[in-house]
């Protein structure tokens, strides 16, 4: 795959999982948190399962033995990821939602900083000064678009809202990270296939976890998720896109590079807002895209 295959995933990924959030939307009306999530893996594994049978039909490869430390990161990976969503939807049920919801969106900053300190991941100073213009962009973004005043931010630093915004970006950092780890460690230098073992792998976990998660706890959600099938299997298909992504992107490439880049799902966003729906952009809204396309463009030269 060329220098550039790690791009091209992203923004597919990027797309795919804009696309996929309106179906879980649509599922929020009637589901729990954790029943959304579970919709979104357990109708998304036969597409994930499909996928990896034709790699694994196409390079005529066998499944190797899975050692305790793929298996440990895929784990990690998966807990990552349904912690994350679940700390991001608890969010909205503060009166000061926003602000944490703003703190959420240094994602790839946090993925930058853990990969430095715990993964041993080499940034450059430019690299470093990319991630930080388009992380600035984001939030700049969401700050107009939640009408999040600037002095709550500085003022509310340490309130209850943030640390859980902080915690649900955290928790994708070290997802992100665990991800790539895990498909690096099988030493295969075909990219595709160890990103697609890595993520059937962490799909049957977070399926097996969620899925006995709601059958004790929240048994009456199973007869919603049969009953929404049809936009379930919609977000099965966009969130196996989207993962296929998003895994391969990261075996290709420094994860907070990828994060980095991912945040042009808000570029995509606003665009269909403005396209699309017809509604007004504020300058400020126009700044935070300026930056995150400057953080962007900066970030495909020096990485």
């Amino acid at each position: 795959m060329d220098t550039w295959g790690w791009v091209y995933l992203t923004l597919m990924a990027s797309a795919a999982q804009a696309v996929r959030t309106g179906g879980q939307k649509h599922l929020t009306r009637h589901m729990s948190t954790f029943a959304v999530s579970f919709v979104r893996f357990v109708y998304g594994l036969p597409f994930v399962v499909t996928y990896f049978a034709f790699l694994l039909y196409a390079y005529d490869k066998s499944i190797p033995v899975l050692t305790l430390r793929f298996l440990g990161f895929c784990l990690l990976g998966g807990i990552g990821q349904i912690f994350a969503t679940a700390l991001l939807v608890y969010l909205f049920t503060f009166r000061n939602f926003a602000v944490g919801t703003t703190y959420a969106r240094t994602e790839a900053f946090l993925t930058a900083a853990a990969g430095a300190l715990f993964f041993s991941e080499v940034i450059s100073l430019q690299g470093w000064l990319a991630i930080a213009i388009s992380v600035l962009g984001v939030v700049v973004i969401t700050v107009v678009k939640t009408n999040v005043e600037h002095s709550s931010l500085i003022a509310r630093a340490w309130n209850k809202a943030a640390a859980v915004g902080l915690a649900s970006g955290l928790c994708f950092a070290l997802a992100s990270l665990s991800i790539r780890e895990a498909a690096l460690s099988l030493g295969d230098d075909t990219v595709l296939f160890p990103a697609a073992l890595t993520l059937l792998t962490t799909v049957l976990m977070q399926s097996i976890i969620l899925g006995t998660y709601i059958v004790i706890w929240e048994r009456q959600q199973i007869a919603i998720m049969a009953h929404e099938w049809k936009v379930g299997a919609f977000v099965g298909v966009t969130s196996a896109l989207g993962s296929i992504g998003w895994f391969t992107a990261f075996t290709l490439q420094n994860a907070s590079f990828v994060k980095a880049l991912g945040q042009v799902e808000f570029i995509f966003t606003l665009a269909i807002s403005i396209l699309y729906f017809r509604e007004r952009t504020s300058p400020g809204e126009l700044l935070g895209m300026l930056l995150v396309v400057i953080g962007i463009i900066y970030l495909l030269i020096v990485a």
